[in-house]
Parts: structure tokens; C-alpha cells; sequence
């Protein structure tokens, strides 16, 4: 089942990389089969399931800091999951019970807090923000999807 996620812009990276008004990113399982155009990848995947959201979609983000506090491993994991985290640098999972949290919901675990970026056959994980984080502002995340699968939706 490939799903197009698209939102009312498409950011390719955080940092001031390119953008597309009205893009979209087909997911196939846990990879990006392509990114473009909804019009475009609309008619390239003609029966892809197409999931809108009514904000700013771009990469999930990297969490560079210790966890919310929260009663457990898997809601501390689940808290970071919520404001678009799909990666935590490594050195804030030194606790085996968190990084065994982490590695279950398929958050990835990296060596620094370099942003992630968009591109084909890359891991899908992207976040939709009601607010523009390239501006500072992320507002609230509206969706996150780790690993081509939604794991946080705002209600």
C-alpha cells in the first residue's frame, strides 16, 4: 500500500532547503518512493491512499535532550514522538530501558543532532506542523510518522 502524505507545503529539509507549495511524499512501506508535486504524484500513484494535512509538512526531527519526564520508557519515547521526534541523539538513551523504548517504536537513535532531510528511498519519517518551524515557530505537530508508519496524530 503506497500513501501520499502532503500538506499545504512540502519542506525537504529545515534548514533553508528547497520547498514545494501543495507537495506530497509517497510512502511504500518504511521508504520515500517519491517526492513531488500532489498533482504529479497523484497521477504516478493513481490509487495511493493521499493523507492531508492542513499544515507545513517537512522531516521528522532529531531530539537533542534528555526525554520529557514521564511515568515510563515508553512514555517518555511517545512524548518526543508527539512534537514530531523520530530521532534521538544517543547520549540522551544512556538508560537501557529507554533506549529499548526508543528502538521499539522505531525511533532512530543517532550519534549527533544533524537535521534529517527528505529524498527517495530514504526512511520515511516526516512531521506536519501547524506553525513554520523554519521561521522558529513550529507550532503544534500535527502528525508524525516514523518509519513510513503514523505514530502520533493530533486528535
Amino acid at each position: 500500500m503506497l500513501t501520499l502524505h502532503t500538506g499545504r507545503e512540502l519542506v525537504l529539509d529545515w534548514d533553508g532547503g528547497p520547498s514545494v507549495p501543495h507537495g506530497a511524499v509517497a510512502v511504500r512501506g518504511d521508504r520515500i518512493a517519491a517526492i513531488g508535486a500532489l498533482d504529479v504524484l497523484r497521477e504516478r500513484f493513481p490509487t495511493a491512499r493521499v493523507r492531508s494535512w492542513p499544515g507545513v509538512l517537512g522531516p521528522g526531527r532529531v531530539h537533542d535532550g534528555a526525554l520529557p519526564g514521564a511515568p515510563s520508557p515508553r512514555e517518555r519515547v511517545h512524548a518526543v514522538l508527539t512534537t514530531g521526534g523520530v530521532a534521538v541523539v544517543a547520549g540522551h538513551l544512556t538508560d537501557p530501558a529507554l533506549r529499548s523504548a526508543a528502538e521499539r517504536a522505531g525511533v532512530l537513535v543517532r550519534p549527533d543532532g544533524r537535521p534529517l532531510t527528505l529524498a527517495e528511498s530514504a526512511r520515511a519519517d516526516l512531521a506536519a506542523f501547524d506553525g513554520d518551524p523554519r521561521a522558529g515557530a513550529p507550532g503544534e505537530c500535527l502528525v508524525t510518522v516514523c518509519a513510513g508508519r503514523i505514530v502520533h496524530r493530533r486528535r
